[in-house]
């Protein structure tokens, strides 16, 4: 199809604005075809009054109706074939393997909420009946569930073109908790947002739903997603980016004459703690892995490990060496943009100039585009201890090694540590018993633990969090993958005394939902 540069506004291409941007193949810094319209204020203002209008019918859609819609959603998305994937490996530098991959995983997730909605007990129905002889009072008839919060404005990611963006998880889960979502597309993909609302607003016609249950508004800038944000049909919003980034919408959210909720997830140096008898053992193997954790997908994933704790008295020296050596043999490869290949430089040039900050193996060095070299830091934990810094994410294939120290300065690096997404620990049955005491700190830490596995890559499942607590996210209760990821946009509404044909069908006394509900106090399965 011939991309049109347009905003997608409840179905209809506009270009109200003068100013344009392109897109930037990574790979060789030249500009891609068309030029994409930055959205105007009055744009914005009708994507989101579009979405304010639809609520009402799309929040009373059936569970099978959105059940459907998403499912048709992922279909569309799949119908886009090469085009997509050409387009989205042109604007990220990313393989084609790896774009089918995120494709897989977002019309997996589409579907996954698809079923979610459909079983339908996510909504949390609780039913306390009327006891009208009850003394001193009588009891009424009080009932509750989730409902849909309202319009929701959802942010692009870099990182992920695809998964974290306009039909990603947080679009996913919004739309599946009955929310329209008004996307702001990221900069550096356009086509790719364009052609994915496409396919979401081919599925919105094909469900006969109201046009304005999504929109797509595009802009190189930040005035429109401040726009946005500031709307006063936005009830909620989700992101996946920068510190800067979400710390700014957060604000501005806050700011409003009606607050509302940000679910930011801002990033995280997800550190490691490999324990003595498993260096001692594995040191090798482990070093080989945590190389590839750390720099796949030239450390732009979420989760990439930046930051390893190693054991007192253990033989450090040796996994340094041998970390450094596999760094040796990585190479340079395309990073996202230009803005993330810069800030990585200048995040390693931070720490190259650290007091007591050691580079101790580089990567190979590439040639052309916007490529990133992996680099090893290492420094002692009583360098750690007297200045945090080395906790600040640095968003690119490099990582610290902090060695030395006792076991009671390796507790308090760990009581030290701000909110991550993922905390990992290596070590045998022996190191995780003699290691209780460090467990019990990390979980307030971040909202993954793992044990003897790498943190990059993250399940799309029931049981996921990804999110932890401030500056990981905005947000700590929530996740941003997985299926509890569809909370964040419901809230709970109690109804009392009402009567049977006026409840939600969840709440309705013969469960025409044929939903789990708790009915005095009893949790019940249909």
């Amino acid at each position: 199809m011939t991309l049109t540069g347009k905003q997608y506004i409840a179905g209809e291409a506009t270009a109200a604005g003068s100013r344009t941007f392109r897109g930037i193949n990574p790979a060789n810094g030249e500009k891609l075809a068309t030029d994409f319209y930055a959205a105007t204020e009055s744009e914005v203002d009708c994507a989101a009054r579009a979405a304010g209008n639809a609520f009402g019918a799309f929040r009373d859609t059936t569970p099978a109706q959105r059940a459907n819609f998403l499912r048709s959603v992922a279909e569309e998305i799949m119908a886009l074939g090469d085009t997509l994937v050409e387009r989205c490996c042109a604007e990220s530098g990313l393989p084609a393997g790896r774009i089918q991959g995120e494709r897989g995983r977002t019309v997996n997730q589409l579907r996954l909420f698809a079923d979610v909605v459909e079983e339908g007990s996510w909504v949390d129905a609780r039913i306390d009946r009327a006891n009208p002889d009850r003394e001193p009072l009588p009891k009424p008839d009080v009932r509750s569930m989730l409902r849909p919060l309202g319009p929701v404005a959802v942010f692009g990611a870099s990182n992920f073109p695809l998964a974290f963006s306009v039909a990603g998880g947080d679009t996913a889960s919004a739309l599946a908790a009955g929310c329209p979502v008004v996307a702001k597309g990221h900069p550096s993909h356009p086509g790719t947002c364009e052609l994915i609302a496409t396919a979401i607003n081919s599925a919105v016609q094909k469900a006969e739903l109201p046009a304005g249950v999504f929109s797509l508004i595009q802009g190189d800038d930040h005035d429109s997603g401040m726009w946005l944000v500031k709307h006063p049909a936005i009830q909620a919003v989700g992101f996946t980016g920068s510190y800067g980034g979400g710390t700014a919408l957060f604000r501005a959210a806050n700011e409003r004459k009606q607050p509302i909720p940000v679910y930011a997830e801002m990033g995280s140096s997800n550190p490691v703690f490999i324990l003595p008898n498993a260096l001692r053992e594995r040191g090798q193997e482990i070093a080989k892995g945590l190389t590839q954790s750390v720099t796949l997908g030239v450390g732009q994933f979420c989760t990439n490990p930046g930051l390893v704790f190693l054991p007192p008295n253990g033989d450090t020296d040796a996994f340094t060496q041998a970390v450094a050596t596999e760094f040796r043999g990585v190479d340079a490869a395309v990073m996202l943009n230009e803005r993330i290949r810069d800030a990585y430089e200048s995040g390693v040039d931070r720490l190259r100039g650290a007091d007591r900050v050691e580079l101790v193996g580089e990567g190979a060095t590439g040639n052309g585009g916007y490529t990133g070299q992996a680099r090893l830091f290492a420094a002692s934990i009583d360098r750690y201890l007297a200045d945090t810094d080395l906790e600040e994410e640095v968003f690119g294939p490099s990582s610290v090694l902090l060695s030395g120290g006792s076991r009671e300065q390796l507790l308090e690096s760990a009581r030290r540590l701000g909110g991550h997404l993922t905390v990992t620990l290596f070590g045998t049955p022996e190191d995780l018993e003699q290691h209780r005491d460090l467990i019990t700190i990390l979980e307030q830490k971040a909202g993954r633990l793992i044990i003897n596995n790498f943190p990059t890559g993250v399940e799309v499942c029931h049981s996921m969090v990804h999110g932890g607590p401030f500056p990981a996210t905005t947000d700590s209760r929530t996740t941003s993958v997985g299926t509890r990821a569809i909370l964040r946009f419901a809230r709970p509404v109690c109804f009392q005394n009402f009567p049977d044909q006026l409840l939600p069908p969840a709440l309705r006394e013969k469960n025409p939902l044929s939903i789990h509900r708790m009915i005095d106090g009893v949790r019940q399965v249909p």
